[in-house]
C-alpha cells in the first residue's frame, strides 16, 4: 500500500510502536487491519481515508496488512477482517469488526476526536457572496473595512466600485476603478468598467415601459431593441439582454457601427468566462458570425 497523505500511512510490526502507540499520545490513531483477499476491507478503506482527511490531521489512520504483519495481528488477537481499532494514549479505546456504515464509524469517533471547525470566509469572500445576492450596501460595508486595512487590494477595490455603481454613485465608482493599477485582475476590471458603461448609458435612455411600447408597435425597431437591452443590462437582466442583442446582431449587425457585437463582448467581460451564459452566447455569436 502506498502512503496517501501525512495523516494516512502503512504501519508494520517494526514501526507499530512508533507510528501507532507513540503517535496516539498526541493524536488518536485509527488502525485498519486488512488483507489483500478481503473484499469488505477494500470497500472500507476509501471510506476510512475520506473520514481521516476530514479531520485534517486531528485523527491519524494507520493501515496494517495482516498477511504480512503477523506479530501485531497476534498481539491484538485479530480474528476477523476488517477490524478497526482506535488507539488513544497508547491504549485501544474503541473499535469494530466487519464493514460498518459511515454513520456508525463517525458515531464511534465522536467522543474521542473533534472535527475541525470549517474555515470562515474571508472578508472578500463575504462581500462577493453579498454582492451576488444583490445586497450591495452590506457588501460595501464589508469592503470598506477590508480596504481600510489594505487600500491596495485590487479585487476589493473593483468590487467596491461595482457596489457604488449599483447604488448610482457612478462618478465615485469611476474614481475607484481609475485607482486600480494591476495586471492581475484585467478581466474583473474590464467587467466593472463595462457595468459602469451600461449604467451610464441607461441613465440617458427612455424608460423601459416606453421602449417596450415602441417594440410592441414595431418589433423590428432596432434603436428601441438596443436601448431596451442597455436598460436590462443596467438592471442585471443578462439573459433577455443577451438574447435580444444576438437577434439584433443577426438582423442588423452593422447597426450603429457594430454596437450589438461590441455590447455582447462587453457583457461577456462583465459576467466573466466562467459564467454559464457566456459559454452559451459565445457559441451562438460564433454561429451567427460564420
Amino acid at each position: 500500500m502506498s502512503q496517501d497523505t501525512p495523516y494516512i500511512f502503512d504501519a508494520t510490526d517494526a514501526t507499530f510502536q512508533q507510528l501507532v502507540i507513540e503517535n496516539s499520545f498526541h493524536k488518536p490513531v485509527l488502525v485498519d487491519f486488512w488483507a489483500e483477499w478481503c473484499a469488505p476491507c477494500k470497500a472500507l478503506m476509501p471510506l476510512l481515508a475520506k473520514i481521516a482527511e476530514e479531520y485534517q490531521g486531528e485523527l491519524l489512520l494507520a493501515k496494517i496488512n495482516c498477511d504480512v504483519e503477523q506479530q501485531v495481528v497476534a498481539q491484538f488477537g485479530i480474528r476477523s477482517l476488517p477490524t478497526v481499532v482506535l488507539f488513544k494514549d497508547g491504549q485501544p479505546v474503541d473499535g469494530f469488526a466487519g464493514a460498518q456504515p459511515e454513520s456508525a464509524i463517525r458515531a464511534m469517533l465522536e467522543p474521542h476526536v473533534q472535527l475541525p471547525a470549517p474555515p470562515t470566509a474571508s472578508p472578500l469572500e463575504q462581500a462577493q457572496a453579498l454582492f451576488a445576492e444583490s445586497r450591495f450596501g452590506e457588501a460595501e460595508a464589508v469592503l470598506q473595512q477590508l480596504l481600510a486595512e489594505d487600500n491596495s487590494n485590487a479585487e476589493g477595490l473593483i468590487l467596491y466600485a461595482r457596489c457604488l455603481a449599483e447604488r448610482g454613485e457612478l462618478g465615485e465608482a469611476q474614481v475607484v476603478l481609475d485607482a486600480v493599477k494591476t495586471e492581475d485582475h484585467k478581466a474583473a476590471l474590464a467587467g466593472a468598467k463595462a457595468q459602469l458603461t451600461f449604467l451610464r448609458q441607461a441613465a440617458s435612455l427612455p424608460e423601459v415601459a416606453d421602449l417596450k411600447s415602441r417594440l410592441a408597435q414595431n418589433p423590428q425597431d432596432d434603436e428601441a431593441t438596443y436601448q431596451l437591452c442597455i436598460q436590462q443590462l443596467a438592471r442585471q437582466q443578462y439573459e433577455p439582454a443577451l438574447e435580444s442583442l444576438l437577434k439584433l446582431f443577426q438582423r442588423n449587425r452593422g447597426y450603429e457601427n457594430g454596437l450589438p457585437h461590441k455590447a455582447l463582448l462587453q457583457v461577456f467581460e462583465l459576467l466573466g468566462s466562467a459564467h454559464p451564459l457566456v459559454g452559451t452566447y459565445r457559441r451562438k455569436l460564433f454561429a451567427a458570425m460564420y
